[in-house]
């Protein structure tokens, strides 16, 4: 998933402060809420540190009641911008361990560089707070399950 719509600026300045406005904040409720109707609940949440990631983690915890089933929010430097195949290597651990619903947020373009090098090609950029499924066997490529489309809120199942 990525970041929902953040603000321009920071008052600090710094980039990894912007925070989600408060539209941001209302379409990253409405994408966890379509998660929920479609089955699609995540069981663990690992986000960017930076604070429009950790923000959209936040609410899809609490929108699905996450905490309530024991999942958690875990903030993880391998899905900072710019820190190529690191997260593709924790996707693939992840998966080696047996983990099923755990969502990345994150950015782009990292977010369609790692759905390419997991899928073997993917040309859609995440638009904000765009959610996509995947399926990791243990070996060979990861298999596109859905697509959510954050602006319209049209999830689109893929294959079987």
């Amino acid at each position: 998933m990525r970041h929902g719509p953040a603000e321009d600026r920071a008052d600090s300045g710094l980039d990894g402060d912007r925070a989600l406005t408060e539209a941001g904040r209302k379409r990253v409720k409405s994408v966890a809420r379509l998660l929920v109707d479609v089955s699609e609940v995540p069981s663990h949440v690992i986000t960017s540190p930076l604070v429009r990631a950790v923000q959209t983690a936040e609410i899809v915890a609490l929108t699905t009641k996450m905490d309530s089933r024991s999942g958690s929010v875990e903030v993880r430097r391998e899905l900072s911008p710019g820190s190529g195949a690191e997260a593709g290597a924790m996707a693939q651990r992840l998966s080696a361990e047996g983990c099923k619903r755990v969502l990345f947020v994150g950015h782009e373009p990292d977010l369609s560089a790692l759905a390419s090098s997991l899928l073997g090609a993917f040309d859609r950029p995440f638009d904000k707070a765009m959610v996509i499924g995947l399926k990791l066997p243990l070996l060979g490529m990861a298999r596109l399950r859905f697509v959510l489309d954050a602006k319209a809120l049209r999830f689109e199942p893929v294959g079987t």
